[in-house]
Order: C-alpha cells, then structure tokens, then sequence
C-alpha cells in the first residue's frame, strides 16, 4: 500500500533555521558537509539501517532507490560490513536501480549488473526476487514497454522510501541528461558527450561506451519520500554549487531536488569548496579574522578588483563585505602589508631549502612525481639530498595494447643482436605470438592474461626511470611498490588493507626519512591518488607513533628547533610532510604553505622528464574527463598560472612555480 507523501520534520525544520545561521541563505535546500568521504558513508548506511529496522519493527518493507558508480561504493561497504558483523537483516529490503547502460550484456565488466552484484547484492541477503535493475539487453522495440513494466514495478512496491543519488559532471541524476524535465519517467536517453567522456576510462576508451541508456526520469526520482544526493571531490565542487544555490533548471537536472521536501546534500569538504560559505564566507555570514581567513579574503579580493595586495584601499574593502576585517586593523596598510609579508616568505629559493636529507617521493602512478613536482624533486637532488622516488602503482591498466604490440615487435628486432641463442629465440616467438593472438581477440575492458599486465608494468617503470634520469637520479632510486589494492587487472580497484599500509610502514622504516611527499591530489578519475594517500597516512601515524615525546615535541623539533632524524630514546621523529598536486589541479594561492620558484630552464627540464612517459604521451588511457589537455600541458600552464597570480597579487615575477602544503600529520 502507498505510504503517504513525505514532509519535513521538526529535527529537518530545525536544522534549516540553525543553517541560516550558518551562511547557507543562498543554498536552496540542506547540504550536510563532512570532512571525509567515509563520513558520509557511514553516516547514510546508518540512515538505511535504521529504516530497514524501524520498518521491520512494524512489519513492513522497505524500498530503495540505488545508484553506482564510485561514491556509493564506500555506502554499499558499511552496509555489506553492518550486515556480516553487526547483525543488519536486509530481507525486507526492495530495491530499484537507478539506470543501465543500453545495450549491455548483464555480465559485461561495465554492467551495473555486475556492479551491484560485486559490491552489495552478493554479500548481503536482500532476496533476489526484491532486485530490480534496469536490463540493457532487450530488443530495442521492446524498450518502451519495458520502461512502463519498471514503472509499474516501483508502483507496486509502494513507492520508493529512500533514495540515494550521485551527480554527475553535467549535473545529470541518473542518466538524465540536461534537457530533462521533471515530467520524465522510465525510458531511453541518449547519453551526452560530457557523460559519455567521463565514462570513457570504464570501457578503454570514448569509442567503446554506449550511445544509449534506461533510467528512471526526474518526476520518477521526486517521487521518492526521502533523497539523499552523495558528492565527494573537488571536481564536483562547481556542479553540487550550481544545483544547490541556482534556480532549478533542465540544464542541471539534480538543481530539481530543490522542489523537492525531503531532499538532502551528503558532500565532503573538497565537494562543497565551491558554495558560497566555504569559498567567500564574509559575503553571507559573520566569520572568524583568524590569519588564514584574513589570508584568503585578501587575496581573494586582490584578485576580484583587479589590484595587487599593496595597491588595495579602503573603499575596497568596503565595498566588499570585508568592513568587519578592515576595522580590526589600524590602517589598511597594516593589514595589507601582513598578508604580503606572510606570502612573500613562502617563496623558498633552492639556497634555502633543505640540503642533505633523506627523503621519499611517494608517486601513485610512475609519472605524478615529474608532472607534478618535477621541479621541486630537480632542486632536491640539486641540494644533494638521499631521494627514494617510490611509486605505489604500475599504472599498468593505462598502458595500451598498441604499446605492447610495438615492445613485443622491437624485443623480436632484438633478439639477434642481444645474443639469444636459437633455443632461446624459438620460445621467445612463441610467447610472442601467443600474447599477440590474445591482445588480436581481447574485448573492450577485458582483463588482460597476467603476462601482459607484467609487460604494461615493465613499460611504464622504464619510463620512470628515464623520467628521473633528466633530474640526474637511477634506476637505484626508484622503488615500484606494487600495492596490493592496485593488482585487479581493471579500472576499478580493491578497497586499501593492511597489506596495502605495512608495505608503505616497511618503507619508512628502512629509508627513516626527514622528508616525505605525498599526492594531495584527490580528485584522479578513479581515486587512486586518495586510496594511495589513505595508505599513507594510516602508515605515517603507525610510524609517528615510534617517536620519543621527551626528545621530539609534536612539530618534530628538538628544543632547539632543529630537525631531527633519530629522538636519543630510539624513536624516530615525524618527517615533515609536503603535499603536492599539479595533475588535476593545483593548491590554491591561499592554501598553499611553499612556493618552489622554476626558471624557464627548469620547466624546460620537467617537461622532458613528462616526456619520457611516452604510452602518456599524445594520447593517455585515462587523461580526465574534465581536461583534454596533455599532462605535459597541464603542468606548464598550471605552474606559469601560479607564478602568474603570484605576480598580480604583487609579489616578484617568475617564470613559474609549483606550489606545497607542509604538515606533520596528515589530515
């Protein structure tokens, strides 16, 4: 029987007011931030499971609206978790996919099919006559009443109770592309080439990925009594802003939620940097001046008018809700003159920066650490630093079959003039021609034999060899980790594990490093820059916990303030961490604690080392579906762009620059 409609209630009605208060006027319905992913997790599992037990008290069902790709996933694993552990009884659970792609095989690697059956429906005991997922794989003239049957279903199920929603790039919900109106049902869309693109990495290229798909419509979504809309990465930032803060719009469908009157925003803090109370907060609330937030409206309203930092007046401020924090300060000057001060010595010359120290470049792909701090690893060995470069990943999945074809025909070339034997020569064709039938016959995503996954690792360590060799190290220092999580075979990965973060923990034991730099780059297509940061970080507090505290205070200084590489208790002291990024973007100005000057000569230097890295080179497997631009590309730009703002804010003019956060503890 249908259950009535859904409304707001005095917990959701309170929380909206205590918002107000917040700065979140402009935000058209709630949006809850969370400081990590897992967070939101957790948090949205248990709203399920206390809906699936408060139903199951009473004897009813409970109906859910599902969704895939990667932002549910962390959902689906606590859910799966509470059920294995906890007792968490999910018989009474109904449930209804979002959408499918069209046409597509059930048991096809990118089937959601497949999807939910690996990440939930297998692990948990919801029955299988309660699974509805749209099937792509029906006759086409057939499609149409399939849709209205799919309907029908979820009407007779009683409606949805609960339903959870990704967005896409296009702010697309479901498959519902922009266009769509709100009187959309259950049907067949042709998928848009933003969509499609973003979708490129899962089938092994643009060309590969269906041109259709079935999905709910919008009217079917808001007729759920309760929406929930999870959105994590900063890449989503300017989309989740446009539909929570804009007019509802066809052009963003999830900007329809707003009409909606029990509908919610699960983001995390990279997701939501974009609403007006993260990036601008004196415009719709009062805030605390503290340095970092007297740093940012500075600079934020350096760049806004046009004037560098020095250059700013009175009238400035005034006009732009910043009266609160000129009145703090004596003079406009003053305040002027100290956030200058606290930029222009972040610059950090190569005399200045540290000389003789052990140090670990953790690269999670075999090309970040040249794309994105080649400048930086150059002047470290320059200072004669002990550098390790270790590269968590093969990044094997990114290499071509093409690459290995060609490799294969050059080692065959070769084999006369390296001295093989006639023996050795007959097994090595042999070998060939059996890789090459199978790479002949292979489908779009298929799992390569392992020889083949080896081969694609050796071609992109040895292009990280040949990319360091330009700043002047060897193959001596270069570790390929190998991570556990990474060896599926497939664009999706294995979830982090113990395995994962002992490998990481046994390197810093053996190097001991005063240093570490580690990708605070979060927004990779499919999150192997976070799952390697995660590592990472769960190491580096298992090792931290090694240090003596009546040697080392919690900075890692002794009371002297001079670093230290051994506490005389026989710890060892935290090593200075540096966050970079520059693959998919770059630390804000604001944010940034270090600026690593590059002369024209130095950024000539790092795009040869990028160069090096030729299966990325011209066209890559996975380049983001949010820059077509190449890797090599995207450095220079982003650092020419950030000695550009440098420059504009008043400060001296460079060539170019790459940009760090310093920290001890991961955050």
């Amino acid at each position: 029987m249908p259950r009535s409609s859904p409304t707001i209630d005095l917990p959701k009605a309170r929380q909206l007011t205590h918002s107000m208060n917040e700065g979140t006027q402009r935000e058209r319905l709630p949006v809850l931030i969370f400081e990590e992913p897992a967070q939101i997790a957790y948090q949205v599992a248990r709203r399920i499971a206390n809906l699936v037990e408060e139903r199951r008290a009473v004897g009813q069902h409970v109906v859910l609206g599902l969704p895939t790709g990667s932002t549910p996933i962390g959902v689906y694993q606590q859910l799966v978790y509470m059920h294995q552990n906890q007792g968490l009884d999910l018989s009474n659970v109904i449930t209804f996919n979002l959408d499918e792609y069209y046409p597509i095989s059930p048991d096809s690697l990118q089937s959601y099919h497949r999807f939910m059956r690996e990440n939930f429906f297998d692990h948990v005991n919801i029955p299988d006559e309660n699974i509805h997922i749209p099937r792509g794989d029906i006759p086409l003239e057939e499609v149409d009443a399939y849709c209205v049957t799919y309907e029908l279903a979820i009407e007779k199920a009683g409606g949805i109770d609960l339903m959870l929603l990704g967005i896409g790039r296009s702010g697309h919900i479901g498959f519902n592309e922009p266009g769509s109106g709100m009187e959309t049902r259950t049907r067949l869309v042709v998928l848009d080439e933003i969509t499609r693109r973003d979708a490129a990495s899962d089938f092994f290229g643009e060309e590969n990925v269906p041109r259709h798909a079935i999905t709910m419509g919008v009217g079917t979504i808001l007729e759920a009594r309760e929406i929930i809309l999870l959105a994590t990465g900063e890449h989503k930032a300017p989309i989740v802003r446009r539909a929570v803060e804009e007019e509802p719009t066809r052009e963003v469908t999830a900007s329809f939620l707003q009409l909606h009157r029990n509908a919610t925003f699960y983001v995390d803090r990279a997701a939501a940097s974009a609403l007006t109370r993260e990036e601008t907060p004196w415009v719709v609330k009062e805030v605390d001046w503290d340095p970092a937030m007297t740093k940012r409206a500075v600079i934020w309203l350096s760049e806004k008018v046009g004037k560098a930092i020095l250059r700013l007046e009175a009238s400035d401020f005034f006009n732009n809700h910043l009266h609160s924090l000129a009145n703090r300060y004596p003079s406009i000057d003053v305040l002027c003159r100290e956030v200058f001060e606290d930029l222009r010595q972040r610059i950090i010359y190569p005399d200045y920066l540290f000389k003789k120290k052990r140090v670990i470049v953790f690269s999670p792909h075999p090309d970040d650490d040249v794309i994105s701090m080649g400048g930086m690893l150059d002047k470290l060995v320059a200072n004669k630093n002990e550098v390790l470069v270790a590269y968590m990943t093969n990044g094997s999945v990114a290499v071509f079959d093409a690459d290995v074809r060609r490799y294969l025909q050059f080692m065959d070339m070769a084999m006369e003039v390296l001295g093989a034997d006639p023996e050795l020569m007959q097994k090595v064709h042999a070998q060939k021609d059996r890789l090459l039938k199978f790479l002949e016959k292979k489908g779009p995503g298929e799992v390569d034999l392992e020889e083949i996954q080896r081969l694609k690792a050796y071609i992109r360590y040895s292009e990280a060899v040949a990319g360091i060799e330009v700043m002047g190290l060897g193959p001596e220092h270069a570790r390929f980790m190998d991570m556990p999580f990474y060896k599926t075979g497939r664009v999706r990965k294995s979830p982090v594990g113990p395995a994962d973060i002992q490998k990481v923990l046994d390197l810093l034991n053996e190097v001991k490093p005063d240093h570490v730099f580690v990708a605070g780059d979060l927004s990779d297509p499919h999150g192997t820059h976070r799952m390697c940061y995660f590592a990472i970080r769960e190491a580096l507090k298992l090792y931290n916990q090694q240090s003596d505290p009546a040697e080392a205070d919690e900075s890692g200084k002794d009371k002297k303030g001079a670093r230290k590489t051994k506490s005389a208790g026989g710890g060892v002291a935290k090593p200075q961490v540096w966050l970079y990024r520059g693959a998919w973007q770059e630390w804000e100005i604001a944010r940034a604690d270090v600026f690593i000057p590059l002369s024209k000569a130095d950024l000539d230097r790092k795009i040869e080392a990028i160069f090096k890295h030729e299966s990325q080179k011209d066209r890559a497997m996975f380049p983001g579906a949010y820059d077509t631009r190449e890797f090599w590309q995207r450095a220079m730009d982003r650092n020419r762009n950030t000695a550009d703002e440098l420059n504009r804010l008043g400060l001296p003019e460079f060539f170019a620059a790459e940009a760090f956060v310093t920290t001890y503890d991961m955050p």
